[in-house]
């Protein structure tokens, strides 16, 4: 196709995109350049306001080959609940105006799941315009907030938004998750609607991230602990992450002196680390806070085994997208998270580590204990690095949305 007179008309409707590199951003980033060959690919986002928060980014852009629109919002403390709310309210007014403004009959329109009120306004615009419009499903609502104790299955909310998305999936040209446990869930809630569901994985960053030598990292080496045995945990350090149960195994371990711990990454609960590790003067944790995303081939490579936690509750309902930068650095894994969730299922497919359910310190230092000494940790890490380079690399994940996108 030689022009974008020609190309079908492509919209991504999300809060986060380039130069925002925060998950979210990086991934809708990379699905807008991915498709912009074949698509007029056109976003409307706001500013940055997570990993970027402070950058001031054009209103109109161009990044390459995708046009970018962003809208006006307040960029408030996103872990004060109040702030929060405020931001959704004024991004979700912007973005709706502008979709009403830029969306034409014949469109094709992908919105994302953040901030959760976007895919019921930009649903709205879309069948006003006569659009298209798939949803992309990163995190399930309302079944996060009953996981995390925010509600109650039987509240006046719950009900309000599973009636929501019953109009939404309804509408829906496709549905789109990131994992098999959640394709199950949605398929409960759409029965009846016949709205396709089509699991597409978020993917590796391969360019970016790749195996290296431990004892020649300059962060352990900073940190004076190359020779001891390291579990990192490196993402959102959020309400959804068990990080309470990874802090009291650290405890039960924590006279001996060979294994530690690091966290990278900020959240809602970093706070809490904070304060409760000084409060129990663990020795064998150390916190980081946020890193550049730059250094990630740094810090993922800063470990035998990668962490991942999620609270109970949450089978289903999100993935962790960190597991493939795991996964891209040759790391197994040790995860906190029910059975029959996604990353459960990945790890037992790729043989790339263990899993116990949240809420267990013992059994979590049991999982430990055993990666520790496993005489095949080596070939799980060669195993894991092979999953993401043959199975979650962008351009896999890139060509099944364009497959997705193509269909009428």
């Amino acid at each position: 196709m030689s022009s974008n007179v020609s190309k079908q008309r492509l919209w991504l409707i999300c809060e986060l995109y380039y130069p925002e590199v925060n998950a979210t951003g990086h991934y809708i980033t990379q699905i807008g350049t991915g498709l912009a060959d074949e698509f007029d690919v056109n976003v409307i986002c706001g500013q940055p306001n997570y990993l970027s928060k402070g950058i001031r980014a054009p209103s109109r852009d161009n990044y390459k080959g995708v046009k970018i629109f962003r809208v006006w919002s307040t960029t408030l403390n996103k872990d004060v609940l109040i702030f929060r709310l405020i931001n959704m309210i004024t991004i979700g007014a912007s973005m709706f105006a502008r979709c009403i403004w830029e969306f034409r009959r014949g469109d094709r329109v992908l919105v994302v799941t953040a901030p959760p009120s976007l895919p019921y306004t930009t649903a709205l615009a879309a069948l006003c315009k006569s659009a298209q419009y798939i949803v992309l499903l990163h995190d399930l609502y309302p079944d996060i907030l009953v996981a995390l104790g925010k509600t109650r299955r039987s509240s006046a909310l719950v009900s309000l938004v599973e009636r929501l998305n019953r109009w939404l999936y309804k509408h829906a040209s496709r549905l789109i998750v990131v994992g098999r446990d959640m394709r199950e869930r949605v398929a409960r809630k759409a029965e009846g609607l016949d709205v396709p569901i089509i699991v597409i994985p978020n993917w590796s960053d391969l360019e970016g991230i790749e195996p290296s030598d431990k004892g020649s990292n300059k962060l352990l080496q900073n940190l004076g602990i190359q020779e001891k045995f390291v579990l990192m945990y490196a993402g959102n350090i959020g309400h959804p992450t068990d990080i309470e149960t990874i802090v009291l195994a650290a405890d039960k371990v924590r006279d001996d002196s060979e294994i530690h711990f690091i966290f990278v990454g900020s959240g809602a609960k970093l706070g809490w680390l904070e304060r409760e590790v000084a409060k129990r003067g663990l020795t064998n944790i150390s916190i980081l806070g946020q890193r550049p995303r730059e250094e990630q081939n740094e810090f993922l490579n800063a470990c035998d085994v990668g962490l991942i936690s999620l609270t109970d509750g949450m089978l289903g309902t999100a993935m962790p997208s960190r597991t493939y930068n795991i996964l891209a650095a040759g790391k197994a894994i040790i995860a906190l998270t029910e059975h029959g969730s996604e990353l459960a299922t990945v790890i037992t497919e790729e043989r790339v580590g263990w899993y116990t359910p949240p809420g267990d310190p013992a059994a979590l230092v049991e999982l430990i204990e055993s990666a520790r000494h496993d005489p095949e940790l080596a070939e799980k890490g060669q195993l894991a690095r092979e999953a993401a380079e043959q199975k979650y690399s962008p351009s896999i994940a890139v060509d099944r949305y364009r497959e997705v996108v193509r269909l009428r």
